[in-house]
C-alpha cells in the first residue's frame, strides 16, 4: 500500500493543502480503528505526500476523541517515513507572539484520559522506547529553515505542554505552567510524537501561535474574531512552510535514529509474542523481525 513518503497532519484550520497535485482520497482501516478522516494523497514538490486533517474535515473531533493510534498506524501503512505536524498553540511566554512559529524540541504531558492512545504496545508485547528527545532534530531543523519562505518569525526549540482540553486553562493553571518554564500550550501533539517514535517515523511539530494564553494582561481584550484572524493567517503561512519543507526533504536521506527506534526497545521475546497481537502490530514489527 506504500503510496507516500511524507505525512502532513493539519491542525485547527489546516484542512487541506491546495498545492497538492495528482490527488487521490484514500480511506484506510487499521487494527486500531479508522483514522480521523480520509487521507488526501498527492504530489507536492515532486514528492508523494499524505495529508490528514487531525480533527476531521469540518473539525468534528475533540482532542480527547482523536484516534491517535489509527492516524499514525495508517501513516505507517502508507509508507510514510516523516511526519510534519501543524498545530495551533497558545503562548506561555512573552517572547512568543501571535503569528510566530515555534519548533518545539520537548513535550510535557498533562493529559489524563489518553493512556490507551499513547502506545501501540501491550496485550502481550512490551516495548519501552527512548523518548528523551521526543522529536526528530533533523526534521525540526528543516521546518525552521522552511519558515524563511513564509517570512515569519520562528523560534527553534522550546517545550510544548500538552493539556487534556477541550476547555482552555484556568488562569491559575496558566501561571503554574509559566513558572515551570513551559513555552507553548496545545492539546494534541504529545501522543502523535510517542506513536510516531514507536512506528519508527520521524516527527516534528510546527506550532502556530494564535494568541497569548490567559496569563497575559491583555488576554481579556482579545476577541474570538482576532484569534480566528490569526488562525487564518497562520494556516496560510503553514501551507507555504510545509511546501518548502517537503521541497527540502525531497533530496535528503534519513540520517537520524528515528528509523531504528524499536531496536532493543522490545522487552518481550519474539517466541512469546501472542499471534493476535503480533498480527495487529505487523506493520511496525516487520522491520524488527527483519533485523533478527
Amino acid at each position: 500500500m506504500a503510496t507516500a513518503q511524507i505525512g502532513i497532519i493539519g491542525g485547527s484550520g489546516l484542512y487541506q493543502m491546495p498545492e497538492l497535485k495528482e490527488i487521490e482520497e484514500v480511506r484506510i482501516d487499521t487494527p486500531f480503528g479508522s483514522p480521523s478522516d480520509a487521507f488526501i494523497t498527492g504530489t507536492l514538490e515532486g514528492v508523494r505526500v499524505a495529508f490528514l486533517p487531525r480533527h476531521g474535515r469540518g473539525h468534528r473531533l475533540t482532542p480527547s476523541e482523536l484516534p491517535f493510534r489509527a492516524n499514525i498506524y495508517a501513516m505507517k501503512l502508507l509508507g510514510v517515513e516523516r511526519i510534519l505536524s501543524a498545530s495551533a498553540v497558545g503562548s506561555l511566554q512573552e517572547r512568543y507572539a501571535p503569528l510566530d512559529m515555534v519548533i518545539p524540541d520537548q513535550f510535557f504531558d498533562r493529559t489524563r484520559a489518553r493512556a490507551h492512545e499513547s502506545t501501540f504496545f501491550g496485550e502481550g508485547i512490551v516495548a519501552h522506547i527512548t523518548f528523551a528527545h521526543p522529536v526528530c532534530g533533523e526534521l525540526g531543523d528543516v521546518l525552521a529553515e522552511a519558515c524563511g519562505a513564509a517570512g515569519v518569525r520562528v523560534h527553534r526549540g522550546g517545550t510544548y505542554l500538552c493539556m487534556e482540553g477541550p476547555a482552555f486553562s484556568t488562569k491559575a493553571e496558566s501561571q503554574v505552567y509559566r513558572s515551570w518554564g513551559m513555552d507553548v500550550i496545545g492539546m494534541t501533539n504529545l501522543q502523535e510524537a510517542k506513536l510516531a517514535r514507536e512506528a519508527e517515523i520521524c516527527y516534528a511539530t510546527l506550532a502556530l501561535v494564535t494568541d497569548y494564553d490567559c496569563w497575559h494582561k491583555d488576554h481579556d481584550a482579545v476577541t474570538v474574531g482576532t484569534v480566528v484572524e490569526n488562525l487564518d493567517k497562520n494556516v496560510r503561512n503553514a501551507q507555504v512552510i510545509m511546501r518548502e519543507a517537503v521541497r527540502q526533504l525531497a533530496s535528503r536521506t534519513r540520517a537520524c535514529k528515528c528509523g531504528s527506534a524499536l531496536k532493543n526497545a522490545i522487552f518481550t521475546a519474539p517466541e512469546l509474542w501472542p499471534p493476535a497481537t503480533a498480527k495487529k502490530l505487523e506493520a511496525i514489527l516487520k522491520a524488527v523481525k527483519s533485523d533478527e
